[in-house]
């Protein structure tokens, strides 16, 4: 105001209209409170920020992403590099060092990529990030996982903000291409040198929400194996039966596998077990028959018919006696089946062993990780195999532990769903966890490996 008093004329009816008019100014003016919310740089804005780039398949976003996060990485002084282990895949990792760096290190990962989102079919569009009056956040990724990513930014920044210095270097790695196998992201990155210098002594990974009120953690993922089931046999007329025709050889299979499927299914459904604990086998197509103008020829048997199932393998599963009930039962060639099993990455670390992480004594990551989500005021279930597959699998090839954990609780699971969204407390409360995590795994001093 003193820079505008010059203006104010001496006659006291000029110096209340000078008054007057600086008044109705100041109130049109908007303060920093009444700003629209998708205006001020918060934690939750940054969050909507990074769920509006663009990042699902078959066409992610991947430089935007890179370029949001990096500046975000810069914006708290964390060290970046941006890696292309296969060309227009980058991966960016984040770091912050240690006052220890000859300690092994810690990793935080979560991937850029996200399925794709059928707009139609979502209350908001699926990259609005759009913030209901009641706090939800709905976006394509605000589950899996983009939440994770920022989560892991925004613990850093307050730690920082409170002057803490970790023990061990702490590093973040943001990759690409998990949604479809991760085989150009974190497989390459694992096998690269720049992964071997980071001397990684435990990692993080993402998980699912949790309905409950507890916190949920895997220790361990289940495997895919795609597997195609061909069948072979007399072609003919349609009026006519033969033995061993394709359709009836593959139908046969259909039988043998389904029959299969509910045994492992009958153990869920008792409680024996949980879903992720058995194999899981499920058709996903088939594909046989003769075309023709109006779709099939209905009087022309097939020489010719097949199928496909995907089988998710638990992480003590035999695979050579699986491969075995494949060939013997599933698809034998005394029947003129044949059959195709695409494994979609180790079943095994480098050394043999089942990839689970341990969850218990045995294990003092696994004490610190449980003592931090106690002080940050939370409670855990019991330990999990996931059902699906995460990066988690390729650095736990590795040999290294690792836990798949998303703080999300009181939380519908809307990973790859339509109206995918996260409530913006259940966000907030993720960030505090994350900083109890970070803060007593970057300062644990007694494990050397």
């Amino acid at each position: 105001m003193a820079s505008g008093g010059s203006n104010i004329s001496s006659t006291s009816h000029s110096f209340h209209l000078s008054l007057l008019t600086l008044t109705l100014l100041l109130l049109l003016l908007p303060s920093s409170s009444a700003l629209p919310h998708t205006h001020t740089d918060n934690p939750i804005t940054r969050f909507q920020n990074y769920l509006r780039i663009n990042t699902a398949h078959p066409t992610p976003d991947y430089t935007s992403a890179v370029t949001f996060l990096k500046a975000q990485a810069q914006s708290i002084g964390l060290l970046h590099q941006t890696f292309e282990f296969v060309p227009g895949k980058p991966l960016l990792l984040l770091s912050w060092p240690g006052s220890n760096p000859s300690l092994p290190s810690i990793l935080l990962n979560s991937h850029l990529d996200s399925v794709p989102a059928e707009p139609l079919k979502w209350l908001h569009p699926p990259f609005s990030a759009h913030r209901t009056p009641d706090g939800n956040i709905f976006a394509r990724g605000a589950q899996d996982d983009k939440c994770i990513a920022m989560q892991y930014l925004e613990a850093i920044r307050n730690l920082k903000a409170r002057g803490f210095t970790p023990t061990r270097s702490l590093h973040v790695s943001l990759v690409p291409d998990e949604e479809i196998g991760g085989f150009h992201g974190h497989a390459r990155f694992v096998e690269s040198k720049e992964f071997e210098e980071l001397k990684v002594g435990f990692a993080l990974d993402e998980g699912q929400a949790s309905p409950g009120d507890e916190f949920r953690v895997f220790y361990a993922d289940r495997f895919p194996w795609h597997l195609k089931i061909k069948a072979k046999g007399q072609p003919g007329h349609g009026s006519m039966m033969y033995d061993n025709s394709a359709m009836e050889n593959l139908m046969k299979s259909v039988e043998i596998v389904s029959r299969f499927r509910e045994s492992e299914f009958d153990v869920v459904k008792a409680g024996k077990a949980a879903n992720s604990e058995v194999v899981s086998v499920n058709p996903v197509y088939l594909k046989a028959g003769v075309t023709s103008d109006n779709g099939f020829a209905m009087n022309v048997q097939p020489s010719e018919a097949e199928a496909g199932f995907d089988l998710r393998l638990t992480p003590t599963t035999d695979p050579e006696e699986m491969k075995r009930r494949i060939a013997a039962e599933w698809a034998p060639a005394a029947r003129n089946m044949s059959y195709e099993i695409i494994e979609k990455g180790p079943i095994r670390d480098h050394l043999g062993r089942p990839m689970m992480t341990a969850t218990n004594d045995s294990n003092p990551w696994w004490l610190v990780f449980k003592q931090a989500i106690t002080s940050a005021g939370g409670k855990l279930s019991k330990p999990e195999i996931l059902p699906s597959t995460t990066d988690a699998r390729f650095i736990r090839h590795k040999g290294i532990p690792v836990l798949g954990f998303s703080p999300m609780r009181n939380t519908p699971i809307l990973l790859h769903d339509h109206n995918e969204h996260l409530q913006e407390t259940v966000y907030l409360k993720g960030i505090e966890v994350y900083e109890s995590l970070i803060s007593s795994l970057s300062s644990f001093t007694e494990a050397s490996h």
